[in-house]
């Protein structure tokens, strides 16, 4: 079995890293960084975030698991002292029939539109988009329909699994990670005679997709999970759920919604 571990660099997930690389190779593990077949993260969701870009052209060859040495991440299945136990379910998992235990969650494919050339990017959690220069002003299309005139801070688009970050704190819903959709909220928005907008969160199954149209060819910051990118006089920008899926090594039942409850509610529900 190969596999990568990436940590997030403080003293204890460096310690956690050094742990884990003497206990996996004393099981005949091998460290591969180009090709593994497994990626540790240890840190947060924000190392899981560097891990799943770090890797991003081998998705479909590429199961992730986390270690988290700080508060509950939503991609961090185990804590620091259950390493021995991680490692004996991570030796096991290749065996007939385990298969089962690697699940699939959707992301958001981005493709931006600029001078005729189109770049494409994949999201983990999330892509916002915002105007550089002033207010963001743009048609936005769904299914190749208008449906309404956008002037705002901007728009954030999730994927399921990314609805409790930034998507949250915009009033959107949390889904399940396993929904094939992405969620479309508005960030600020401006309505009167001239713009209005639906004024809540929209979801988008599968095969459906949104444009969006800036005004004037404006020029855009666009952020994909953590990295941010610049583009000027964008033509044109498209979302939708992805073909490809990401893959995480679930080792261990994790009920969703027990790991919402104790991110934002607390253990103890009177």
């Amino acid at each position: 079995m190969k596999i990568s571990i990436l940590s997030r660099g403080d003293e204890l997930s460096t310690q956690i890293l050094e742990t884990f690389t003497e206990q996996a190779t004393s099981l005949g593990m091998t460290v591969d960084d180009e090709s593994p077949e497994f990626v540790i993260s240890i840190g947060g969701d924000g190392t899981m975030l560097h891990a799943f870009h770090k890797y991003i052209d081998r998705l479909e060859d590429i199961a992730f698991i986390g270690i988290h040495t700080g508060h509950l991440g939503f991609y961090a299945d185990w804590q620091v002292d259950e390493v021995g136990q991680l490692l004996q379910l991570l030796r096991e998992i290749n065996e007939p029939g385990e298969e089962k235990k690697k699940v699939k969650y959707p992301l958001v494919q981005v493709d931006v539109t600029v001078a005729g050339v189109t770049t494409r990017h994949l999201a983990l959690n999330e892509c916002t988009l915002r105007g550089l220069d002033t207010t963001m002003v743009a048609e936005i299309h769904m299914n190749d329909e208008l449906f309404e005139m956008f002037r705002g801070d901007g728009v954030c688009v999730s994927t399921p699994s990314g609805s409790t970050a930034y998507n949250r704190s915009l009033g959107g819903a949390l889904l399940h990670p396993t929904l094939e959709a992405i969620q479309i909220a508005e960030m600020a928005s401006i309505n009167n005679r001239v713009y209005r907008t639906i004024g809540s969160p929209v979801v988008l199954p599968k095969h459906h997709h949104c444009d969006i149209y800036p005004r004037a060819r404006q020029n855009m910051s666009v952020t994909i999970d953590h990295l941010q990118y610049r583009y000027d006089d964008v033509e044109s920008i498209r979302v939708q759920v992805s073909d490809v899926k990401v893959r995480f090594a679930r080792l261990r039942p994790f009920p969703y919604w027990k790991r919402v409850r104790e991110a934002f509610i607390g253990h103890d529900v009177h």
